[in-house]
């Protein structure tokens, strides 16, 4: 299961995949930042952004077993987590902003499943955040006209074109370990004669 390093790891390594990926020499000067609402009022010249609007607990595996750790102790369950982003084309032209939009969503569209590798690559420290076999899943997703307004209220003024993505299923672990009773070896039961009605 992934620490607590997990989302800042998620957020890094989609812009490291994207920063990786970058047709040169066309966007030379593109950057890849994570951005805050504060953010928006002096965006960068080109580039794309990536913004963490919500975060919530994925309901269809909200209930996980225990994780056993390397020395057969066990530990709470794990939080599974979905993260929704906002990912956002900057350009001086529309019709560059438009060139950086549509690169950007073919390259996550064909690398939907981040391994762990990658994401730990990004993590911060290093080799932190997921174990070997985990990955996770970035999915393009559908937000109203009203949401996607409600998203901008902050920059109501400097509306851009956007795209969401939700990623899926960030599983943090818990360092918190459960008592580690003894297996049952009997079972008794005290089962008394019930007194006559």
């Amino acid at each position: 299961m992934a620490t607590q390093n997990a989302i800042a790891a998620v957020g890094q390594s989609i812009l490291g995949l994207l920063r990786d990926a970058c047709p040169r020499p066309e966007f030379d000067g593109a950057r890849f930042e994570l951005y805050q609402s504060v953010n928006f009022s002096k965006p960068m010249d080109e580039g794309i952004s990536l913004y963490l609007f919500r975060v919530a607990v994925n309901g269809g595996r909200r209930n996980l077993p225990p994780r056993i750790d390397a020395q057969g102790r066990r530990h709470r369950a794990a939080l599974p987590l979905d993260l929704f982003y906002m990912l956002t084309p900057w350009a001086k032209t529309a019709e560059r902003q438009h060139r950086l939009l549509g690169w950007a969503m073919r390259t996550l569209e064909e690398t939907p499943t981040l391994p762990s590798g990658l994401l730990n690559h990004f993590a911060i420290p290093e080799h932190d955040a997921f174990y070997p076999d985990e990955t996770v899943t970035v999915i393009q997703e559908q937000l109203s006209v009203q949401d996607m307004f409600n998203l901008w209220d902050f920059a109501k003024h400097n509306i851009q074109v956007s795209v969401a993505y939700a990623v899926r299923l960030v599983p943090l672990d818990s360092l918190v370990r459960d008592a580690d009773d003894p297996l049952a070896q009997t079972r008794v039961l005290d089962v008394g004669r019930m007194a006559p009605a």
